[in-house]
């Protein structure tokens, strides 16, 4: 086991080295320091204005070791990024760390109650239409899972605002408000709007899990002895489809900090999804960096953890 998560992580590192190359050619050797500074000034700058924020920002140096050795911009770009350095926002130039640790708990607040409840809304769900299969009520709720995949997020967003916030008031339509007791208030209408635009996929998803696990051998056998169908779905067929399901799981976890870009954004959630939100409309091409390697760093550590969770939920696998 030891042996295994080390060459797991030994891979991962060169991942991540090659996606810190692949960050600095797309934000730097594609795109000019000077450009991302008339980004962040306007275009009617003069040149001194542009170079004085080239050199607050570190941005004036030359980009290849080749070009000077000691002080050039891609060994520097790998020292921050390596350290968790990230250096300041080309936008405001407020420190992209403080951002990062200011807007992880508003996140974390709205994506694991959206995964848990996106979960048990889903898997009973599918269990359901896979315990009726081949009958109306699984034709039924594969059209209504495809129709619901079928209308855009934006849609589920600004439906979910005027109905339930401006015709029936139940919820406000957007704001966040950290108190406990006026928390679940603000989080109430996006985390409704984000099961409902998931949950269509999800099911289709699951459902197709099940009814796979559901034509094995082992499924067969049971039936034969006469267990139930309830007891076959939930004590043999549910059991067995967790892998899958782990899979799904565990690669969602980390991303949980990076937030949802979409609802965040729309209902005024002040977490990193917002955050990275507003990094693309500023143009603020130091935060959009830093955040695009984070999401990468999380994800490789959701595909290790997903490796190493098999052999707790299947002791058939083993890691090697």
């Amino acid at each position: 086991m030891g042996a295994y998560v080390l060459r797991r992580l030994a891979y991962g590192v060169g991942v991540v080295l090659g996606v810190l190359f692949l960050l600095f050619v797309l934000f730097f050797a594609v795109t000019e320091p000077e450009d991302i500074a008339r980004k962040a000034l306007g275009d009617k700058v003069p040149p001194e204005a542009i170079a004085v924020w080239l050199e607050n920002h570190g941005y004036d140096r030359p980009l290849w070791p080749w070009q000077d050795f000691e002080e050039n911009l891609l060994f520097d770009h790998y020292r921050r990024m390596l350290t968790f350095d990230f250096g300041l926002s080309d936008a405001d130039d407020s420190p992209i760390v403080d951002r990062i640790r200011a807007g992880a708990g508003p996140s974390l607040t709205l994506t694991v109650p959206l995964l848990v409840l996106g979960l048990l809304t889903a898997i009973p769900l599918s269990l359901l239409v896979a315990f009726f299969r081949e009958t109306y009520i699984d034709r039924m709720g594969v059209f209504l899972c495809v129709l619901a995949m079928s209308v855009s997020t934006l849609l589920y967003i600004i439906g979910g605002q005027y109905v339930v916030g401006k015709l029936l008031r139940w919820y406000p339509i957007s704001g966040f408000d950290a108190d406990p007791m006026m928390l679940p208030r603000f989080l109430a209408l996006p985390i409704l709007v984000g099961i409902l635009s998931g949950v269509g996929g999800d099911v289709r998803f699951y459902r197709t899990v099940f009814l796979e696990e559901s034509s094995r051998d082992f499924v067969r056998t049971a039936r034969s002895k006469g267990a139930s169908e309830p007891r076959i779905m939930t004590r043999h067929v549910l059991r067995n489809a967790l892998i899958p399901i782990l899979t799904r799981v565990v690669t969602a976890i980390p991303f949980l900090f990076m937030g949802s870009l979409l609802l965040e954004a729309f209902f005024g959630i002040p977490g990193l999804g917002s955050m990275t939100f507003d990094a693309i409309q500023a143009n603020d091409f130091a935060t959009l960096r830093t955040m695009v390697y984070v999401g990468a760093l999380l994800f490789i550590f959701g595909q290790v953890a997903t490796d190493i969770s098999y052999g707790f939920v299947d002791p058939r696998v083993r890691v090697e």
